[in-house]
């Protein structure tokens, strides 16, 4: 009897050990049950991920953009007429707004100083296609210009690890050994673009909420000052 359960103690380990060993060969396999394309050479995977965010209609992108010596924090939201989002640097934050080619920028009385503050904080004011911001604040807005840039991989081009980006499983592409810039691409769904590492540690951005409508329009009128007439008077 002692024997009778010992031997079935035995089986029923035996049966456990078997389905645990099935369970770990399956993940064994990092591509098992993903899009496959963690599967192919580096240059394809970047090729694909770079088809899937043009066709893209929407994205959000947050993180790091090191650009001419400043660090920019950015959580915008992109489209193609236009984005809307939060931009921080030198311990300032703002926010920016553009529908087609208008560029509006809102922020506190400290970004603009003490001189003219007053008047402009907490309103959207238009920037001009003249000045020099809008050239330097649009693009943060723009996601073709954005999308572009998560493209600059320097070097060649080889299939690093399988990692997780916002819980979701990813390929990594790196270019030069990592120093020529990393992108993370989805193994679910479709391969969008989730993490971009840019080279020479210039920053890391992530992106997100794919195709994931948001509404987009001009200020009210009330809500806008005039730039020029503003800080001249």
């Amino acid at each position: 009897m002692i024997l009778g359960r010992r031997s079935s103690v035995l089986v029923s380990l035996l049966g456990a050990a078997l389905l645990l060993a099935g369970a770990t060969g399956c993940a064994g396999d990092p591509d098992a049950g993903t899009n496959g394309v963690g599967k192919l050479p580096a240059e394809t995977i970047e090729k694909r991920a770079r088809t899937a965010a043009d066709a893209a209609d929407t994205v959000r992108l947050t993180g790091t953009v090191v650009s001419r010596g400043l660090t920019y924090t950015l959580d915008m939201r992109l489209r193609g007429n236009g984005g809307l989002g939060e931009v921080t640097s030198k311990g300032s934050t703002f926010e920016l707004l553009r529908v087609g080619d208008d560029l509006y920028l809102k922020a506190g009385a400290g970004f603009y100083g003490d001189q003219v503050g007053a008047k402009l904080k907490n309103k959207y004011v238009k920037v001009p296609a003249a000045d020099p911001a809008y050239d330097q604040f649009s693009g943060f807005t723009d996601k073709e210009v954005l999308l572009e840039g998560l493209f600059v991989l320097r070097g060649a081009l080889t299939v690093g690890d399988h990692r997780t980006v916002g819980g979701v499983r990813t390929i990594a592409v790196s270019a030069d050994g990592g120093d020529g810039g990393t992108i993370d691409v989805s193994l679910e769904g479709k391969p969008y673009p989730l993490r971009y590492e840019r080279a020479g540690g210039a920053g890391t951005l992530t992106m997100d909420d794919w195709g994931k409508d948001f509404t987009l329009r001009a200020p009210d009128e009330d809500d806008v000052v005039d730039y020029g007439k503003t800080v001249t008077q």
